[in-house]
Parts: structure tokens; sequence; C-alpha cells
């Protein structure tokens, strides 16, 4: 039983398991990473890692909700419509994310301003919608979004975190105004403000600890494929 994969013509791959449809999103296939979607929010709201991690909730539960309806409606939705029915299943859920963000957490709603109401324009998510959810059942759609969801949240947070590390040398500032006073403990001061490099939460300052992030990841990938042929020559030396 085979896959459909593509947006042009029909190109049929070997069907994976739910396991490999989940981790494929988290480093194979990162969004962030690898196919280079969703900049914009991606380094313009990473200054900070509770913006980061703001951003990524919201962009994580608006795409696994997505990828779920939409793969339960493929059958209704017709082809030659499909891209404006996506577009208006996710600009509906972004509406009510973006409401509920800005009734519970004004503060949080405040720092990422547009850019969660520009979620509607995530390539991510409609990618994901017109490329796997539109094509296959609700659980392997859930479990593709799940994992390209939560790879996107990690380079979010992670970039936030170094950002605003090597920028403010704080830490999680401003936590407990998104996760509730408990995470007033969280907030933690690493670097004094004489050492840090007002750089690093610039623009150019997100696309240099990306740029280092995209080269850690192909170094770990290049490194892993070397020594899997390594191995192969071995065992057919061995044979």
């Amino acid at each position: 039983m085979s896959e459909i994969v593509g947006v042009q013509g029909e190109l049929k791959t070997p069907r994976v398991s739910l396991f490999k449809l989940f981790t494929r999103g988290l480093w194979s296939e990162n969004p962030g990473l690898c196919q280079l979607l969703g900049m914009c929010p991606l380094l313009a709201v990473t200054t900070t890692a509770t913006s980061a991690l703001g951003l990524a909730l919201a962009t994580a539960l608006v795409m696994l909700c997505s990828s779920l309806i939409i793969s339960c409606l493929r059958f209704m939705i017709l082809r030659e419509v499909r891209i404006p029915i996506y577009v208006l299943l996710i600009a509906t859920l972004v509406t009510v994310v973006r409401f509920y963000v800005q009734a519970y957490y004004p503060d949080l709603y405040d720092q990422l301003g547009i850019y969660l109401a520009l979620i509607v324009t995530n390539c991510i998510i409609m990618g994901r919608a017109e490329a796997f959810a539109g094509r296959n059942n609700p659980l392997r759609a859930t479990a593709d979004a799940a994992g390209s969801a939560l790879g996107f949240g990690l380079v979010l947070f992670a970039l936030g975190s170094v950002r605003e590390i090597l920028g403010n040398g704080t830490w999680m500032h401003g936590a407990a105004q998104m996760l509730g006073p408990w995470a007033a403990s969280l907030s933690t001061t690493l670097i004094e403000s004489d050492y840090t490099l007002l750089t690093a939460v610039l623009p150019p300052g997100g696309f240099f600890v990306l740029a280092l992030f995209i080269a850690g990841k192909n170094a770990l990938t290049l490194r892993r494929q070397r020594k899997a042929e390594q191995r192969l020559q071995i065992k057919s030396v061995m044979r």
C-alpha cells in the first residue's frame, strides 16, 4: 500500500509507520532547519524564549486541529476549491486562538503582535494540509502534524532562548505572564547586562543564530551518514 505525496502529478512512495511520520518532522524534515519555512515569525518573534514558546504553542494548536479536520473532511472537499477551504479553516482556527490569547494572556498577545494573526499565512500549516492531511487518514495526519509542530516549536524555543541569553542576559523573562505565577521562578539572569550582545536580539542576530543551528544540524547528519557508510564498507569486506 502506498501514499500519494506531492502537488503536481502523483508520486507514490512506500507507506511509513506512524513513528516515522512523527520523528521525520523533528529532524530529517524539520520545517525550520530543513525546509526553511515560517522564516518570518521564526526570526521576528524569537527575541525571548517566552514569546517563542507562546507562538510555538499557538502554531502547534492550529496545525494539529487543521490537519485533523482537513483529514476527516478530505472526501467531502472538492479538489478544485480545496485551497480556499483550507485557508478559511485555518483562518477560523487562528481567529479563535487569537481571541483566546488576547483575553487570557494580554501581555503575550502584545509581544506576539501581528505575528499571531499571520499564522494563517504560515507555509508550514498550509504545506502539511495540502501535501499530507488532505491525502491521508486522521491518525496519520495527526502524527505528521504533531511531528512538524513539535520540530518547529523546538527550533523556535531554542532560537529564542539563545538570542535572549546572548542579547539580554536573561532566560524566560516574563514567563509568569504566560504560564502563571508558578513560572516566575523560571525567569533568571545568566549574564550581566554589561556583557550581553545587542546584535543577538536584532534581526541580523536571528539570521546568525539560525545559520549556526542549520550548520550544526547538517554537520551531525553528515557525520551519521559517514558512519553508516563505514559500517557498510566493513560488512562488505567481512563478507
